[in-house]
């Protein structure tokens, strides 16, 4: 289901909670919403559509994918950029890394550990940051 997407930088700023099997649709929905709004938008947090779950999807070539608790492990080479986000307007500079390396569960809550890199990585620092309460 394509949920509204949240604005309201006083949630936003608010740390999401681990995520159990019980949010397997809260994934689904994100990855709906995602889909959605493929025109300006290359990841998100669940904080994004309103919930509080330590979730995040992003776009990884053609594909959407959902990384459920990502926890960054491993960062190489950062470099300094400039992002913006579907939730908040305007855009802020911030340091990135170029290498990363991830723990996360997939859609079906199975235990991956990954390297990114590149744009990849950078949208899942952005998202991982969300789930923060980090604001972008």
């Amino acid at each position: 289901m394509i949920r509204e997407i949240m604005h309201d930088p006083m949630f936003l700023s608010q740390k999401s909670e681990p995520a159990t099997e019980d949010d397997k649709q809260i994934a689904k929905d994100l990855l709906d919403t995602l889909r959605a709004h493929l025109d300006g938008c290359v990841g998100m947090a669940a904080n994004m559509i309103g919930v509080l779950k330590n979730i995040i999807v992003i776009c990884v070539g053609n594909n959407q994918v959902a990384l459920i608790n990502p926890i960054i492990t491993k960062k190489s080479k950062p470099y300094p950029t400039e992002e913006g986000c579907l939730s908040l307007p305007g855009f802020k500079k911030t340091i990135r890394y170029d290498e990363i390396e991830v723990e996360f569960q997939d859609i079906d809550f199975k235990p991956k550990k990954k390297k990114f890199s590149g744009w990849t990585a950078q949208i899942i620092q952005h998202e991982i940051d969300h789930c923060n309460g980090i604001l972008i």
